[in-house]
């Protein structure tokens, strides 16, 4: 009987990890926020892009001013025709920014008229405890 215990309490721990291991990493979390905030860009929803943002985003760049930039870097590059992560990267502080919980993602981008691009999207944990996009850079 002993033995049939110990089995059953391995089997639940193999197919229910997340009942007892950690949750995923903060970049795998991050990388999510960032995509699902990028497909707000992508789209021209450059409005809810911000509504969506970090407070931290929200409080340094208002909604207009934000749509007006980048509307005027985004639209004359044209569709995304790929986007593949080169690099997501945990960090406590950044330049500029009050300690927190960061993560640097990087993505090798390609749109309809600019081949070679390199995205980098900066997630945050927000006070609200979720990650929230908190800068995005485009090269």
């Amino acid at each position: 009987m002993k033995a049939l215990t110990r089995l059953a309490a391995l089997l639940l721990v193999a197919v229910l990890p997340g009942a007892v291991c950690s949750a995923d990493p903060p970049e795998a979390a991050a990388e999510t926020a960032a995509l699902t905030w990028l497909k707000l860009v992508d789209a021209g929803d450059y409005a809810q892009s911000w509504a969506t943002a970090a407070e931290l985003f929200r409080n340094r760049i208002g909604r207009d001013a934000w749509v007006s930039r980048v509307s005027g870097v985004r639209e004359p590059l044209g569709a995304v025709k790929s986007r593949e992560l080169q690099s997501a990267r945990f960090e406590h502080s950044l330049p500029g920014a009050p300690d927190g919980e960061y993560v640097i993602v990087q993505y090798a981008s390609r749109f309809e008229h600019k081949a070679e691009a390199l995205e980098t999207v900066v997630p945050v944990k927000d006070t609200d405890g979720h990650w929230h996009v908190s800068g995005y850079f485009l090269k």
